[in-house]
């Protein structure tokens, strides 16, 4: 017959004097105050594990665990028994879940994130995406868990950024934060990634796309480009911008020596050697990778008069005042504005890209991947990309290169549609390939 056992009291507990012994305190269903010969007090719980075998759970000592304590301790354990769990071997796991909690926080994925994502970035955008991540998300989040974060939690730094109206960079944080909770699921972390819910989320500012004149006001262009009043050398570089239709920072940290006049190339590197105290001096072609332009008759002409005024220095465009500086990120549109443009509704810098680009298409004689080469484009298929780069189309650009110098120049006087011109083009004896029209 099993033994009758008195539950214990807190009078009872605290009664409990040392002994020479240690005895115990039964309050029944396995749990008993032991009480050591030193005087301490420990709460434990005997108990037929799983298997059979017998176990010995410690819970704690009194007073610290009081009475009331200890029994809500012993029905939480009994209920794990219930469904064939060991409450010592759940509580071990809780004590290591909780110190794995400690060491997978934010802030460590976020530094594996970023070391991962360095090895493909240029040295100054890592920079720029852990200064972002170091001033707008890790003083919110860096100290967290990562098994306990939630959307709502990871919601926080971003409405933030929104409210102060920055809405770009808000976008540009939530690619990141989604980014380092996906490694954080790949590394077995979590079991999903609650960053996924963050899609909109933020609001997005309305794209507006860089103005650009229609093809019929060239001849103006033209014209305003050839009267301009200002420095000669800025003339040059509205000239190139339009011969050659590349980027800003491409043309502004240019090198005389990325410029193979003899080959008729200019190769724009990935990554050029930074300018010190000049932001962004670093950038090169905007894929990151090479970038060839072949150089028209026309483009080689302009170069050797840019060459007469600036080939003693390395950069092709230094800036007034220092040579070894570059030429300030407005020239090109604040030369544009002399012009009587109005560079943000009329006509910038970027819009010659687009004139080009409409120009090249709508002649009908360039397959896709030439032009979309040439504009320095990035194709989203990875596929197609690689065989895109690998290929390059080369002869295909030079051709296409010299036939927009010239049709720049059949514009000068009075407007001839693109695809007039190359019908024109061909008929004087510039051999276009047949396929040339067609998608690689």
């Amino acid at each position: 017959m099993a033994r009758t056992v008195t539950p214990l009291t807190d009078p009872k507990c605290e009664a409990a004097k040392p002994r020479e012994k240690d005895y115990k305190l039964f309050d029944g269903q396995g749990l008993f105050l032991l009480v050591k010969a030193s005087g301490v007090k420990t709460w434990r719980l005997k108990y037929r594990r799983p298997d059979g075998r017998e176990g010995l759970a410690t819970f704690g000592n009194y007073p610290a665990l009081g009475l009331r304590a200890a029994r809500a301790r012993r029905a939480e354990a009994l209920g794990q028994l219930a469904v064939g769990r060991d409450p010592v071997d759940a509580a071990r796991q809780a004590k290591a879940d909780a110190a794995s909690a400690r060491t997978n926080t934010f802030m460590a994925m976020a530094e594996q994130w970023h070391a991962a994502c360095a090895l493909k970035w240029s040295p100054g955008h890592a920079a720029t995406v852990w200064r972002n991540l170091e001033l707008h998300v890790l003083p919110v989040l860096g100290g967290r868990p990562l098994a306990e974060l939630k959307t709502r939690d990871l919601m926080q730094p971003l409405k933030a950024v929104e409210k102060r109206g920055t809405l770009e960079l808000a976008g540009r944080l939530r690619q990141y934060i989604t980014g380092i909770m996906r490694m954080a699921v790949q590394h077995g972390l979590i079991d999903s990634n609650p960053a996924n819910d963050l899609v909109g989320a933020t609001a997005t500012r309305k794209s507006t796309h860089r103005p650009a004149l229609p093809l019929d006001r060239l001849p103006e262009l033209l014209q305003r480009i050839e009267a301009d009043s200002g420095r000669a050398l800025t003339q040059h570089a509205v000239s190139l911008t339009l011969l050659v239709f590349i980027r800003s920072s491409e043309l502004r940290f240019a090198r005389w020596s990325e410029i193979d006049s003899g080959r008729a190339m200019w190769e724009i590197p990935g990554q050029r050697e930074a300018i010190e105290g000049v932001k962004f001096s670093h950038r090169g072609a905007k894929m990151g990778t090479p970038h060839l332009v072949p150089l028209s008759r026309q483009t080689l002409d302009l170069l050797e008069q840019v060459r007469q005024l600036t080939g003693r220095f390395d950069l092709v465009f230094p800036g007034d005042h220092y040579h070894h500086k570059p030429m300030s990120e407005n020239t090109i549109n604040k030369a544009l504005r002399r012009m009587g443009y109005d560079t943000k509704a009329d006509l910038c810098g970027h819009g010659f890209r687009t004139m080009a680009c409409s120009a090249l298409v709508e002649s009908g004689l360039w397959s896709k991947d030439a032009v979309e080469r040439q504009m320095s484009h990035q194709e989203r298929d990875t596929v197609r990309g690689a065989y895109i780069h690998k290929a390059e189309h080369l002869q295909e650009r030079r051709l296409m290169c010299q036939w927009w110098a010239d049709y720049l120049d059949a514009n000068r006087q009075q407007h001839v549609t693109p695809y007039d011109f190359a019908h024109r083009w061909e008929v004087v004896g510039n051999v276009v390939p047949v396929n040339f029209g067609k998608a690689g």
